[in-house]
């Protein structure tokens, strides 16, 4: 069975109120559940229908891993405005991997998801049929999937503080043949989130406690290698980098967990007046965050789920 989108929460209650009338007038729930599986009828025919010819086919190719990556539209200028700390702002992270998660948790064909300062990588499963693989409604549904959550847990990140002006993210849709290319792509952003961390936090290291200004700043890493970073950190202000954060300096990636979940159910037979409480344990899954490497082999041993046999 394709899969497709689960039932919203106001679609269930919707129908839980209609069944209600249904009852209480003496209907049957069946004639509820028929009609919410009606679907609207065909677009009627006009002789304006010929403009839907102009229309682009973008089913994406079967047997490939879709990739959907999100950046933040002028973000240097978002971060300004809302005063972000340099050169982390662990707000802000956070911020962007509860948006991420909200968009996983909507599209559960999405594998993983890996992200680092302001953009995201989703993963759509090599077998997904999800909006039948049509690129533009994956990358528009996941943009304002995770714009909107950006601004919904704002304050749960911000708190009092003022959202300026509504953030903006652009997408775009990759296709990947092979497991190997799949784990290339995220291995080169890792090693891009390696590479953009260790400059800005020298760089802010020189300003913040170097006293220099950001042109200054700027000049003396121009030309510079990791190792040079990695020198002057350690030598002028004793900073070990590998000491830094592993949020800051390997992202973070997002993928499905199996849980055990015990709870209480009650229960009454046959045989006995009274219900008793007796325990069920169920297994759910839930995204989590991890802050590891992802490049070297051990995280797909230990998570071997992320990716399909190949053909």
């Amino acid at each position: 069975m394709l899969a497709g989108p689960r039932l919203t929460p106001f679609r269930r209650a919707f129908g839980s109120c209609l069944a209600n009338r249904a009852a209480h007038r003496g209907g049957r729930a069946s004639s509820v559940r028929g009609f919410l599986a009606l679907r609207a009828p065909a677009m009627a025919k006009s002789k304006f229908e010929y403009v839907r010819s102009f229309e682009t086919d973008d089913t994406c190719l079967r047997n490939c891993y879709i990739v959907v990556r999100l950046d933040g539209r002028n973000f240097h200028k978002f971060a300004e405005q809302h005063q972000f700390t340099k050169p982390n702002d662990e707000r802000a992270l956070g911020l962007m991997t509860r948006s991420a998660r909200s968009v996983m948790e909507e599209l559960e064909d999405i594998v993983i998801a890996y992200g680092q300062s302001d953009e995201y990588s989703f993963v759509f499963k090599r077998s997904s049929h999800w909006f039948k693989r049509r690129a533009s409604k994956l990358m528009t549904h996941v943009a304002s999937q995770f714009s909107s959550s950006y601004v919904f847990y704002w304050k749960d990140y911000f708190g009092d503080q003022e959202l300026k002006y509504p953030p903006g993210f652009d997408g775009r849709v990759v296709l990947y043949p092979s497991n190997q290319n799949l784990r290339d792509y995220l291995s080169w952003r890792q090693a891009d989130c390696h590479i953009n961390n260790l400059y800005n936090t020298v760089f802010w290291t020189l300003v913040q406690k170097g006293g220099l200004t950001t042109s200054q700043a700027e000049e003396r890493l121009r030309g510079t290698l990791a190792a040079d970073k990695n020198e002057i950190l350690f030598a002028e202000f004793n900073i070990n980098y590998n000491n830094e954060p592993l949020l800051h300096r390997k992202g973070t990636a997002l993928v499905w967990k199996k849980f055990d979940e015990t709870m209480m159910k009650p229960v009454k037979r046959a045989s006995e007046e009274q219900e008793k409480e007796v325990v069920v344990t169920r297994s759910r899954s839930r995204v989590v965050a991890l802050h590891c490497d992802i490049i070297g082999d051990q995280f797909w041993q230990e998570h071997p789920e992320i990716l399909e046999g190949e053909s």
